[in-house]
């Protein structure tokens, strides 16, 4: 059977004190201002076949804000970067604290000096999400173009980016992803088209302004 060409249609979650502190996010829920900006978002939403989201408080708060299916009637997308012991922590004080460490982090695909998961870990996989059609697989005719718009942490978007057009790791830091942002894929696994960093409303009410 012909793969199904996919537009797999990724959006970033709303801002909230962790994201606007630089910090390494222990699953820190949305507030008052990051609600305001995701229902601001949500008229702009494009229309999608299925529907995931990640598994963190902010990325299920954005997709419920956004007027997504229930969490039973979301897919599952992939988890941001687990960064072990780091989590909950902002990255000046980390950097202050460990700087061989971070240095390490930062230069090294391969170093999880936190405890938790490499860059290289995360590039493998969310490029294993997407290299099996992003849902597990799925087949359809070639000729029905199948849409899926996922809530997804800002590292899965820079990850995604890198596995489709095959870039090489180090451009992950390269790699700036906006809250409430959309990052398309269209095509199929090994094949893909990029279209990234478009807002889903105006700018202020994408940054919880006011």
């Amino acid at each position: 059977m012909t793969s199904p060409t996919l537009r797999v249609m990724l959006v970033s979650p709303a801002l909230n004190a962790a994201l606007r502190e630089a910090r390494f996010d222990g699953d820190t829920p949305l507030d008052a201002a990051g609600v305001r900006a995701a229902r601001a978002a949500a008229p702009h939403l494009p229309a999608a076949d299925r529907y995931a989201a990640g598994g963190s408080a902010r990325c299920r708060a954005t997709a419920r804000e956004l007027g997504l299916p229930a969490p039973g009637g979301l897919g599952v997308a992939p988890t941001g970067w687990e960064l072990g012991r780091w989590a909950g922590r902002r990255l000046d004080e980390v950097a202050a604290a460990e700087p061989a460490a971070v240095a390490a982090w930062a230069g090294d695909p391969e170093a999880a000096p936190h405890g938790g998961e490499s860059l290289r870990g995360l590039l493998g996989r969310v490029g294993d999400w997407l290299a099996a059609g992003a849902w597990g697989g799925a087949q359809t005719p070639a000729a029905s173009p199948v849409r899926l718009l996922a809530v997804v942490e800002p590292a899965v978007v820079r990850a995604a980016v890198i596995h489709a057009l095959d870039l090489p790791a180090r451009a992950f830091w390269r790699l700036d992803t906006g809250p409430l942002t959309l990052t398309t894929l269209t095509g199929r696994p090994g094949r893909w088209n990029l279209a990234t960093g478009q807002p889903l409303a105006p700018a202020g009410a994408v940054r919880g302004a006011g």
